[in-house]
């Protein structure tokens, strides 16, 4: 289990650092101020009538946290999971939800007047879970709404 740290170490106002992770070949990131930790905790409890995206539930220290399959909320179909496989704890509005990843990369710093809106479809993938778009130097780096992920797991609570 990785926990995050969450201090602004030298980062301007104009800065925020971001937590990246790897859908096949997509990059994305997050907050880093969102990420409560990642860990590698793959085993959870499934929810009869849950959505596609839902894997399950797991005991995180005493709370009940939902896990979803990130790829197949984006709409990229399940993969098998790996050594690599992670799963990257956010939290939103006092909520925690996990989301499957295929791996985890780096923290990236970087700078909010570079960040640009993303189009409606990147790479084949609903852009409806994208908040920001930040251009690498050879790779596109796409910043996750978590926030819209986690209505989408609210919007299934009844079943939760």
């Amino acid at each position: 289990m990785t926990k995050i740290n969450q201090k602004n170490s030298g980062l301007t106002a104009a800065e925020m650092e971001l937590a990246t992770f790897y859908l096949d070949d997509l990059l994305l990131a997050v907050d880093i101020h969102r990420v409560q930790e990642i860990n590698r905790h793959l085993e959870f409890t499934p929810v009869p009538h849950a959505p596609p995206f839902v894997l399950g539930v797991v005991n995180l220290r005493g709370d009940v946290v939902t896990v979803v399959d990130l790829r197949t909320l984006l709409g990229l179909g399940r993969q098998d999971l790996t050594l690599q496989t992670r799963n990257v704890i956010v939290k939103s509005q006092g909520e925690q939800i996990g989301m499957l990843v295929d791996r985890v990369a780096d923290v990236v710093r970087v700078s909010q007047n570079e960040l640009d809106e993303p189009p409606a479809n990147v790479s084949g993938v609903d852009g409806r879970f994208f908040k920001y778009i930040y251009k690498l130097e050879n790779k596109l780096l796409i910043i996750l709404d978590v926030d819209a992920v986690i209505d989408v797991k609210e919007s299934c609570q009844s079943v939760l």
